[in-house]
């Protein structure tokens, strides 16, 4: 019986009890209504709920008079064992083995489907993510948000989500400039401006710039020569992003250019937008936006007093433009640099007549320092200044990059301990968690070697303890992933893969699949190698969700 089945057992039983006490009023509840969890001492059940604490007082009853009529019923329901009402008004739920044990056969019968739902089929919605300026190769923090942000992507399209992935190419503006007169100085085999860029890759990219011009770049004028630089250098930047993107298994849908939005005039309509919804006015010769009617600290400049678009002009325009091709949901990842920009944005959304945190959110990602050795690793050999996405992958590959970048929130500073994770060992927890899946596949060769299929299934033979506590997590699966589509935290499945991980082993080191010996091969060898496939099942699925591949052998 899996959490859903036993939440609207639940529904059926409380609803008609409430109507009861109200005098024949409706009780009005959904199944979403009706909570379960996971109870942490497991003597106290398979599942706890306290529905009757929230809802005596409606009927103006006592929670634990309540509970107990809900617990009567609920004990008459096919695959409940025992019902009891602790504390002020719990209902802990244990289920019989037979039902607890069916859900083996549903997560296989089911596959990849296990864990998925339609429940967001209403969400069109844009992730912007990574979107590094093209100015030199992907530092720590854009890695950390290509694994978060591509491993979201997928959380919520599980959850039946329309999402497109979006980069936004920052290449209009003053750090374009910078980069370009770089190349130039590279390429005269001059020092790197003041304020420009340093590192082994700007005198690669300017090299491939001078191979591919097509004329005599000794004859161009100053101007002429940067400008040169500036197009193809920057093409060239970009195209090494997106393949190292390509290479940590990130691709987007999307890849929006700024200065698309200053040549498109789609600056011009959303001011020309804001002005009709009466939030722009002009002083001191610009153009400004009233944010602070939206919980801004101060107004917003849009048009400077010498007619340049500011900075959020570029907000404007793009913003609106994503809403005009139809997201309904817009979700923007932003480095640690930009958390005082969070207000300004939300005072955007709300002057658009949109709603703050619904039709536009925004996640801040914290820094990401790596350890070599007990002390932290500051340099890249290519970069010059930091250390890189080519760097991280070389060291410790893309599976265990992306997940220790997925792991832990993304909201909080993260320590990457290099030499962890180029270890085999149960220290490392992306090996620990693949080590469980090929554990599983190895389980299943095993098994036909010895003559057990998959021909029979009683579920009322999985009673260990073990067992009990292995099937309860992958019960658990599908609330995670919802979970985790819902606060936009992938690190939540990571975490569920590891305990289930944990619990796989101690159950493999309890029950066998295989017989011993002479041993015949009895049901509950079969049944067994039910739940050995469906733990792989789920362990794959979550893997799949953070991007990272479940080996059949280590």
């Amino acid at each position: 019986m899996t959490p859903d089945v036993l939440a609207a057992q639940l529904l059926t039983i409380v609803t008609p009890i409430l109507e009861a006490r109200r005098a024949g009023s409706s009780a009005d509840l959904t199944v979403a209504d009706v909570v379960l969890e996971r109870p942490k001492n497991r003597d106290h059940g398979d599942w706890a709920s306290n529905i009757a604490m929230k809802l005596a007082k409606s009927v103006g009853t006592n929670p634990r008079e309540l509970a107990t009529a809900i617990a009567e019923a609920l004990q008459a329901v096919d695959g409940v064992a025992t019902v009891e009402v602790a504390g002020p008004g719990f209902i802990n739920v244990r289920l019989d083995a037979a039902a607890a044990g069916a859900l083996a056969k549903t997560i296989v019968d089911q596959g990849t489907a296990f864990g998925t739902n339609q429940s967001r089929a209403d969400e069109i919605i844009n992730l912007e993510f990574v979107s590094a300026n093209p100015t030199g190769p992907i530092h720590l923090g854009g890695t950390r948000w290509a694994a978060v942000g591509d491993s979201l992507a997928r959380i919520l399209s599980s959850q039946g989500a329309n999402v497109t992935r979006e980069y936004y190419f920052n290449d209009h503006g003053s750090q374009i400039d910078r980069f370009a007169r770089s190349l130039v100085a590279a390429y005269l085999g001059e020092p790197a401006p003041e304020d420009g860029y340093g590192g082994g890759y700007i005198g690669d990219i300017a090299r491939r710039v001078a191979l591919a011009y097509h004329g005599d770049l000794a004859a161009l004028s100053p101007e002429e020569l940067q400008e040169a630089f500036r197009s193809q250098g920057v093409n060239f930047m970009f195209d090494e992003i997106k393949a190292s993107l390509h290479n940590f298994g990130v691709d987007f849908d999307v890849y929006f250019h700024e200065n698309d939005l200053h040549k498109s005039g789609a600056v011009d309509r959303a001011i020309a937008r804001l002005t009709e919804l009466g939030h722009m006015y002009e002083s001191d010769g610009a153009m400004w936006l009233r944010t602070t009617d939206f919980g801004d600290d101060k107004d917003r400049v849009v048009i400077k007093s010498d007619g340049q678009p500011a900075y959020i002009s570029g907000d404007l325009a793009y913003y609106l433009d994503k809403r005009e091709r139809g997201f309904n949901r817009c979700i923007i990842m932003l480095g640690a640099d930009h958390h005082g920009y969070v207000q300004r944005l939300m005072a955007m959304c709300a002057a658009f007549g949109d709603e703050p945190q619904v039709n536009l959110q925004v996640l801040i990602g914290q820094m990401v320092n790596l350890v070599r050795d007990g002390q932290p690793m500051r340099m890249s050999k290519r970069a010059g200044t930091v250390v890189t996405l080519e760097d991280l992958v070389e060291i410790v590959g893309v599976d265990a990059a992306r997940y220790s970048l997925t792991r832990s929130s993304a909201d909080s500073n993260l320590d990457v301990d290099l030499d962890v994770l180029q270890k085999r060992t149960n220290d490392n927890p992306v090996f620990y968690v693949q080590y469980a899946h090929a554990r599983t596949h190895n389980v299943g060769v095993n098994a036909a070697q010895a003559g057990v299929d998959r021909s029979e299934f009683a579920p009322e033979l999985l009673e260990h303890a073990t067992e009990s506590a292995l099937l309860g997590a992958l019960q658990e699966f599908p609330r995670v992933v919802a979970f985790a589509a819902d606060s936009r935290e992938p690190h939540r499945v990571a975490r569920y893969l590891e305990e289930l991980a944990g619990l796989y082993h101690r159950w493999y080191d309890n029950c066998r699949v295989t017989p011993l010996g002479d041993e015949p091969v009895t049901a509950v060898h079969r049944t067994r190698l039910w739940l050995s496939d469906a733990t792989g099942q789920v362990l794959r699925n979550g893997l799949t969700l953070l991007g990272v591949s479940a080996p059949e052998r280590m």
